[in-house]
């Protein structure tokens, strides 16, 4: 059997490919038709005009609904290998799962109210998708730290924890960065600007700012390219614990290759 055949594994594979190839279609249709430069450009910018807006809101509204469906069932994967004697485990558990659930809310919202036409409700999408989706790989890494030796090995909970850094560092930068290129920039409508020259006033504050916004975006893909080989754990040893966890989650998979 295929690596990704096992269990449920094939979830987040679709969600990291897919998320993947939005990022990328969207950068390289902006690029090529002239709508943002090459260099750096925030990806929000990849997907301000049309006709890479269509495409850009239309993938990432699917890469939403796939990460929720992904972290449903996690939590009901957790849910099912722990005790209910487990009380501090399973309100961790569900606490990560109410983030998850924010966050992918939070990035329909990006993908549907574009920067140049209400940066308000952008900016609000945008903190709702990084700020519960950082804290759901802490989170997450806690629940891997309270499983680990006996559902994954150390490796798992390094990389978790890894990735879980990287986050962190990556939002620090783009907030400080973001700051000193507002407070370099008075009075300048910053979210319309989608071009930009070395040597401007402001140019490496956005370039630092931009390049940190990926970087916070390639880690929440990495994150869930570590949940792979839990999911690959068999469905019969899991159904032994919930029989309704398989049927709930080939229901979502379902839906979302329909």
């Amino acid at each position: 059997m295929w690596w990704f055949r096992r269990g449920l594994s094939i979830l987040p594979v679709v969600l990291i490919s897919w998320s993947c190839g939005t990022l990328v279609l969207t950068y390289t249709m902006s690029v090529l038709l002239g709508h943002t430069d090459l260099l750096l450009p925030y990806i929000s910018d990849t997907g301000t005009e049309v006709p890479e807006r269509c495409v850009f809101g239309f993938m990432l509204c699917i890469s939403a609904f796939l990460g929720l469906c992904t972290v449903y069932v996690r939590y009901k994967q957790v849910q099912a290998l722990t005790s209910t004697s487990e009380f501090s485990l399973q309100t961790l558990n569900y606490v990560g799962f109410l983030l998850g659930v924010f966050s992918s809310i939070g990035m329909c919202v990006v993908a549907n109210f574009q920067k140049t036409d209400m940066m308000s409700m952008h900016l609000f999408g945008a903190g709702v998708t990084f700020g519960p989706g950082a804290l759901y790989i802490l989170v997450q890494t806690g629940v891997s730290y309270r499983m680990q030796p006996r559902f994954h090995g150390t490796d798992i909970l390094w990389g978790r924890t890894a990735v879980g850094v990287w986050c962190l560092i990556s939002i620090i930068i783009l907030f400080v960065s973001s700051m000193m290129m507002y407070d370099e920039m008075p009075g300048v409508e910053v979210a319309t600007k989608l071009h930009w020259s070395p040597g401007e006033t402001g140019y490496l504050a956005h370039q630092v700012s931009a390049g940190a916004e990926w970087s916070l975006a390639l880690s929440f893909i990495c994150f869930f390219f570590t949940y792979i080989r839990d999911f690959q754990v068999s469905l019969s040893e899991v159904l032994l614990s919930s029989p309704t966890l398989i049927i709930t989650a080939y229901s979502i998979f379902l839906m979302c290759i329909i």
